[in-house]
């Protein structure tokens, strides 16, 4: 191979090189809307219409200065209220002080509510986030429900703490298996019989963990909202997600609309990175489930 030859293709080599890092690099700065709409006979008139946008799995990331590009697409959702579902910090680089700067505009575009995920059981200073989010104005979901109330009628909004709390994890470790305990469901069966107890209500649950899909339709919870797995962190076409905490390789559970009998779950694949710090062909996104009554 002669020395000009030899040079195009190094040259070919290193742009393409190049041009995957910049792929990649812009598919995990770059934030998106991934719409929803849940139709069903319970949701009351007055709710159709009602739009829910999740954030989920930030990680302590931000999206422009102080998340200002975040808090803008936010906005632009027009949400009736914003749904916090967990890792809201990351327990190997926590930054309390910016996740409460996030919150205390989030919380100036519409309602929030927040529930929390495995990275919040592993750091020391939960008590300082969950006080500095309730000073915020932002209801944080413990095992318990609200009623959210429009023209006379309601729906339920329940919220779960990540098994990870009852379980006493307060260490900083990569639970991308399937070698979880298995007492995590015994733990949501526990909670979710104490709070979901008004059935012929339609009730939309905040959880952090898709892989308890199960347990939600046994609760008999009408939307499920879900993060968690990060969208499988590197998606192959047709297959999907290649790996995911809680589910390990190729999960179930991965990202978007799930439904078995009358329980929907929406599945976020979160905005930001843990264990694994970059995504490929995985775009951040804000999910907006917006809720329609079936008239039929």
């Amino acid at each position: 191979m002669n020395r000009k030859r030899k040079g195009l293709i190094t040259g070919f080599a290193v742009a393409a090189l190049l041009a995957v890092i910049l792929w990649i690099a812009w598919g995990n700065s770059t934030l998106m809307v991934h719409e929803i709409n849940i139709t069903d006979s319970k949701i009351p008139e007055p709710f159709s219409g009602f739009r829910i946008v999740q954030v989920s799995d930030l990680h302590n990331a931000e999206f422009g200065d102080g998340n200002q590009e975040l808090l803008t697409m936010l906005k632009s959702t027009n949400p009736d209220i914003i749904v916090l579902t967990g890792d809201l910090v990351d327990s190997s680089r926590t930054d309390i002080e910016v996740s409460l700067a996030f919150a205390r505009q989030a919380v100036r575009i519409a309602p929030t509510y927040y529930v929390t995920g495995n990275h919040e059981a592993r750091i020391f200073d939960y008590k300082q986030l969950k006080k500095g989010l309730e000073a915020a104005g932002i209801l944080v979901l413990g095992n318990e429900t609200v009623k959210l109330e429009k023209d006379g009628e309601y729906i339920i909004l329940a919220g779960v703490d990540d098994p990870s709390f009852q379980r006493g994890e307060r260490i900083d470790v990569s639970d991308f298996g399937t070698d979880e305990p298995m007492d995590d469901t015994a733990i949501m069966e526990s909670v979710l019989k104490g709070i979901i107890i008004e059935h012929e209500t339609y009730t939309v649950l905040l959880s952090h963990r898709p892989e308890l899909f199960d347990t939600y339709v046994e609760s008999g919870v009408d939307l499920v909202m879900t993060g968690h797995a990060h969208g499988g962190q590197f998606r192959l076409p047709v297959i999907g997600g290649v790996v995911a905490p809680g589910q390990g390789l190729f999960p179930k559970y991965d990202a978007g609309l799930y439904t078995e009998g009358s329980t929907n779950m929406v599945v976020s694949r979160g905005l930001g990175n843990s264990v694994i710090p970059f995504r490929i062909n995985n775009r951040p996104e804000i999910v907006v489930v917006e809720l329609k009554a079936d008239k039929s």
